[in-house]
């Protein structure tokens, strides 16, 4: 049995002229640039544009409470569930868990104002490849920061061991 193989009808390539290319490339160009830069091509009004300013401001205002939780040996701990709240209030508003750095970052409202941030981690020793549970420890820790206004407070929560 013999195969036969179909052939595609080849396309004659159209030639382009330099003149063109060099107008398509200056299209292209101009195109990104004024997508880049929607004031140089005339894009909004300026009352458009406050109006836009303003909505997407509001939204971006913020300030950032980072963190470092650090065990009673002073190294950083990994997995620690940390709560902040309004010091008003005592139901948590934001909870998180530190990373393998030991660190956490929350974004709450612009200040003033005060928050408590609690930290708690249990931890159970190994003992021959095997967890001990029934040795496990309780660590915590609490701690205030005050926020005055769109602004990054860095703190460090040591936690210490509970009975």
């Amino acid at each position: 049995m013999r195969m036969t193989t179909k052939t595609r009808p080849t396309k004659k390539k159209r030639k382009m002229s330099t003149d063109r290319r060099r107008l398509i490339c200056v299209a292209l160009l101009a195109a990104f640039v004024c997508a880049g830069n929607n004031a140089i091509c005339g894009g909004q009004d300026d009352k458009d544009k406050s109006k836009d300013k303003s909505s997407k401001d509001s939204r971006k205002h913020y300030a950032l409470i980072f963190g470092t939780a650090f065990g009673p040996d002073k190294r950083p701990l990994y997995g620690v569930k940390v709560d902040i709240h309004p010091a008003d209030k005592k139901r948590p508003k934001w909870e998180l868990m530190s990373d393998h750095n030991g660190e956490f970052a929350a974004r709450v409202p612009p200040g003033p104002g005060d928050y408590v941030i609690e930290a708690v981690v249990e931890i159970a020793p190994t003992e021959d490849g095997k967890v001990q549970m029934h040795k496990k420890k309780r660590y915590q820790a609490e701690t205030r920061v005050h926020i005055d206004n769109e602004e990054r407070q860095d703190i460090g929560v040591h936690l210490k061991e509970v009975n």
